[in-house]
């Protein structure tokens, strides 16, 4: 699988777990990853926790916000 572009500033769900796969197997540290991305590694693990709890589309910035809901109940 190809990694995103460095320069990368629309985070769509495929950009996403493509980075989150590229920790997993190892092609990237978490600190390569961040630092190339300019994520901070809360984000990271957000995007990672995700990918575990509720698969790919689990990334969907809609999404997220009614895991989040679903949370706090």
């Amino acid at each position: 699988k190809a990694l995103p572009s460095p320069n990368t500033k629309r985070w769509v769900i495929r950009r996403k777990a493509a980075v989150v796969d590229a920790v997993k197997s190892g092609l990237l540290t978490l600190e390569q990853a961040c630092e190339r991305y300019k994520l901070s590694t809360e984000e990271f693990f957000t995007w990672q926790a995700l990918v575990e709890q509720h698969g790919i589309p689990g990334l969907r910035v809609t999404r997220l916000q009614s895991y989040r809901a679903d949370r706090r109940r």
